[in-house]
């Protein structure tokens, strides 16, 4: 029960994409249920996958009310027939009142948890206005409305998420304390969502997200590449100022390749580039794929604690250096890597520096350490080890369900 399915959305998207596939070669009937964009079928099939894409929204704003409104779809005859067919009910993202369904058919369920939705309505445990890891018991309206701005949210957008987030938003844990299993992405995804809830302890499993197919590995890329677009929480504030201070400086100039800029304001373009930052609008898979083969070194500098990235993994799979934050569960994910580098989070002038000293390393090392880097990721992570765990998990669940 994914709202958004791949190519739509961003890494919990990518990842059912990759689980749903990985359990169809495996042998299993998967049956994805999703929104329907213009121009797509509203069935595709592929091996024992099979994708039913209903119009459950027009537009993607906020997905996770958007999706929960549906009621009249999740009770569709075509939605019971599906609750009846299945073993197990799988939801990745904010379709949490399809819980309540499946569990009325006696369903076994897994929810995956691809961030802090569970403790945090805004899904990011970071309290903008302290700047900070957020620690209250409830999401503040000071929280959400200090997150919206920063975000460049509108007002009447800003009023309706302080409406709804913290008065519906405590709901969303209620729901999914209901599955008989959840999925967490990283032991520090794991700990940080624990501290408020104890008493899944028996719930919780930790299963590191499939890798992506990289069929193209090029090294020889000189520039550096950000993919975070304007966001404030992807940390592009922190990118902008270590260019700023790179400058002012006098280190040279540097090539930052930026994407996720449709739609931003020109004006600001010119600003950019004086400081190296070069911002794209959407791009089609090839000019993508053109882009990042000019690109030597990925920087990440979001300043939340991202449970995975997968800008990371997709950089070190493709022999990219990393330049990072060290936050979430990003220094797990890269542990052992020699072509990453972590800074502090937020600290600009280590980022300015530490872009200087990959900067000034020798092609031959760039490409030394972008080697060891796919190599690195390739000996922690595996498709294998990942299905195989997801498998064991369906299995104990089922077998508990039916016991």
């Amino acid at each position: 029960m994914s709202e958004l399915f791949y190519p739509h959305g961003g890494g919990a998207e990518l990842a059912t994409h990759l689980y749903a596939n990985l359990l169809s070669k495996a042998g299993f009937s998967v049956v994805v249920v999703t929104n329907k964009f213009n121009g797509e079928s509203e069935i595709s099939r592929s091996r024992n996958l099979v994708v039913y894409r209903l119009p459950l929204f027009k537009e993607v704003g906020n997905v996770k009310y958007s999706i929960l409104r549906r009621g009249d779809v999740l009770l569709s005859g075509f939605m019971r027939k599906m609750m009846k067919w299945a073993n197990v009910v799988y939801v990745p993202r904010f379709w949490f009142s399809s819980i309540l369904l499946a569990k009325a058919y006696r369903k076994p369920v897994v929810t995956h948890v691809h961030d802090y939705i569970p403790v945090c309505p805004l899904a990011n445990l970071f309290d903008v206005s302290r700047n900070a890891v957020c620690d209250n018991a409830a999401c503040s309206l000071k929280c959400v409305y200090s997150f919206e701005r920063a975000g460049g949210r509108s007002l009447i957008g800003t009023v309706e998420s302080v409406l709804l987030n913290p008065n519906f938003g405590r709901y969303f844990s209620r729901l999914i304390g209901l599955s008989d299993a959840v999925i967490c992405v990283s032991e520090t995804q794991l700990e940080l969502i624990k501290k408020k809830h104890e008493g899944w302890a028996s719930k919780f499993h930790v299963i590191y997200n499939p890798l992506p197919e990289v069929s193209e590995i090029k090294t020889d890329g000189e520039d550096f590449g950000y993919f975070g677009g304007p966001s404030y929480m992807k940390g592009f504030h922190v990118l902008f100022k270590a260019a700023v201070y790179f400058a002012r400086h006098k280190h040279g100039a540097l090539r930052i390749h930026a994407t996720k800029f449709s739609g931003f304001n020109g004006r600001f373009y010119e600003v950019f580039s004086r400081f190296g930052i070069i911002p794209y609008g959407k791009l089609s898979a090839r000019d993508y794929g053109e882009l990042y083969n000019k690109i030597g070194t990925v920087v990440v500098p979001s300043i939340w604690a991202e449970p995975w990235g997968y800008v990371v993994t997709e950089a070190m799979l493709s022999g990219k250096l990393v330049i990072a934050s060290s936050v979430g569960g990003i220094p797990e994910q890269v542990s052992g890597c020699k072509g990453v580098f972590l800074f502090d989070v937020g600290d600009y002038e280590q980022l300015a520096e530490k872009m200087l000293y990959v900067r000034g390393l020798s092609k031959e090392a760039k490409v030394d350490l972008g080697i060891k880097n796919r190599e690195c990721v390739m000996r922690k992570f595996s498709n294998e080890k990942t299905i195989a765990n997801f498998i064991g998990l369906l299995v104990k669940i089922t077998d508990k369900e039916y016991a």
